[in-house]
């Protein structure tokens, strides 16, 4: 099954772009996602961890 899928995909025009893009994409979210985690303040942190507690 996998040769299959693996050999109608090599006649596809321009595929080989698609996985470095999706890789691209998802190195760059979680890049972003550390910078904010490093960047966030500190109230804000307690603050929106406390909302499921507040009534």
């Amino acid at each position: 099954m996998l040769k299959f899928i693996k050999g109608h995909m090599e006649t596809i025009a321009g595929i080989e772009v698609y996985p470095i893009i999706s890789l691209t994409i998802f190195f760059t979210f979680f890049v972003v996602l550390f910078w904010w985690v490093f960047t966030a303040k500190k109230e804000y942190i307690s603050r929106v961890s406390n909302l499921p507690l507040d009534n």
